[in-house]
């Protein structure tokens, strides 16, 4: 499969966030062959498509609970500890593996609406996940969910992960869709000698360990009072080392934030569930100055409570420039890079992220037909991503390719009826309810 597509703007999200003008995107065999000038691009000999707005690669949702889309609205006003144990965990233990399906699948259609052509998912029931993750045509980094707490076993649930990856691999599935990875909770749900054990079964195999950190003021006083921080847990628990992606970190100190650099620790930054549960401000002006690598992430759909992650850029740059009451602080460009190549990073990934030769063809398109771009395509390059990112955003966004597979055009799924989608949540939802009465 060969597909040259054209475009009057094309953002690669290379390290600069370059605007390429008349530029188009070659994918060949699922990979991109070339992105540049139409004026200087190599013969082609396969589809051609033109398109009348902006090219840009697919977004990445570093940090997810797709499935929770079966829980929207759950507990809204309650702060994150009693949302989990009044609301959240209760109600998880009550889902089946297929509710788990249900979930992930019109979670996939919606993030694929937003542009999400990859998510970095923390869940249970991961063969129930990746199958609908497949349906949809999107990408996913399959954490399963690991925790030490009545009626889970942590080392049960860790065998399961280590089986699967030595049996079908670390990457699979058309387009290597699937990656597999390690998903233990927390420190709070899990000892420190148990993520020591889970960190090196990570290790061993290449996989990203991915756990919750410093989320809410609350949740680490004892790794707190024993360490001083949970990032000096991880250090001493032998846990840094791979691949390891620290999922929220809204209350880190200088030292935390210097070991992670040290390290090569990714973050999944949330600003939307982090605002919405009041946890609190990441420090994410320092981070970026450190060197650490962060993504954007959704959190789930019952903390958010949507999957849009060019909202999450906006916010992004609104929260760090008041938290440093400095404009300047966070631009356009720096949040679209946190959203797409950002991402990438921060899972340790080099084939996603960013449109460049050889990296898979995940590409978005985005409609100019909007009063956000009103100003024009040809404004200049900074107005331009200004316009994009706090515009325009997610809402013409039209069309998506993955691996070069056309999987949304004219802003709906090519592969998924998301009305019976749909109605798939409206059943187990309603299922839920009954016996929460």
């Amino acid at each position: 499969m060969s597909l040259r597509l054209h475009a009057p703007v094309v953002l690669p999200c290379d390290p600069s966030c370059a605007v390429l003008r008349d530029a188009v995107v070659d994918v060949v065999d699922g990979r991109i062959t070339y992105v540049g000038a139409l004026s200087d691009a190599p013969a082609f000999d396969g589809e051609v498509r033109s398109l009348t707005g902006i090219l840009l690669p697919g977004l990445i949702n570093t940090h997810a609970h797709s499935p929770m889309t079966v829980l929207r609205g759950l507990g809204s006003d309650l702060p994150l500890l009693r949302w989990l144990q009044e609301q959240i965990w209760p109600n998880e233990a009550r889902m089946t593996a297929q509710d788990v399906g249900t979930g992930m699948l019109l979670g996939a259609v919606e993030m694929l609406r937003h542009g999400v052509t990859t998510s970095a998912e923390m869940y249970f029931h991961g063969p129930e996940l990746v199958s609908s993750v497949l349906a949809a045509g999107s990408r996913v980094v399959f954490g399963g969910a690991i925790l030490d707490v009545p009626g889970m076993d942590w080392k049960a649930l860790t065998g399961e992960i280590s089986a699967w990856i030595d049996a079908d691999g670390l990457r699979f599935g058309p387009g290597e869709r699937v990656e597999l990875a390690y998903g233990p909770h927390s420190a709070y749900t899990l000892s420190a000698p148990q993520l020591s054990s889970i960190a090196a079964e990570a290790r061993a195999r290449g996989a990203l360990f991915m756990v919750h950190v410093a989320e809410s003021p609350f949740e680490d006083e004892a790794a707190r009072a024993e360490f001083g921080s949970v990032p000096a847990l991880m250090k001493a628990s032998d846990v840094l080392g791979g691949r390891v992606l620290s999922a929220h970190s809204v209350h880190l100190s200088d030292d935390d934030i210097a070991l992670y650099a040290s390290f090569g620790v990714g973050v999944a930054h949330c600003p939307g569930s982090n605002a919405k549960l009041a946890s609190g401000i990441a420090r994410v002006p320092e981070m970026l100055a450190a060197g650490v690598s962060v993504g954007l992430g959704t959190d789930g759909p019952a903390s958010n409570d949507d999957l849009d992650l060019f909202e999450e850029a906006r916010l992004a740059g609104l929260f760090a420039r008041v938290s440093k009451m400095d404009a300047t602080v966070l631009g356009a460009a720096q949040a679209l890079l946190m959203a797409t190549r950002g991402g990438a990073d921060a899972l340790g990934r080099d084939d996603i992220g960013s449109l460049e030769a050889g990296r898979w063809g995940d590409v978005v398109h985005i409609a100019a037909d909007d009063p956000a771009f009103a100003p024009g395509l040809d404004a200049p390059d900074a107005q331009l991503l200004a316009n994009l990112v706090w515009g325009s955003g997610s809402r013409r966004v039209t069309d998506v390719w993955v691996a070069g597979d056309h999987v949304v055009a004219g802003g709906e799924s090519t592969r998924v009826d998301r009305h019976e989608a749909q109605a798939g949540v409206a059943t187990v939802a309603r299922r839920l309810r009954s016996v929460n009465l």
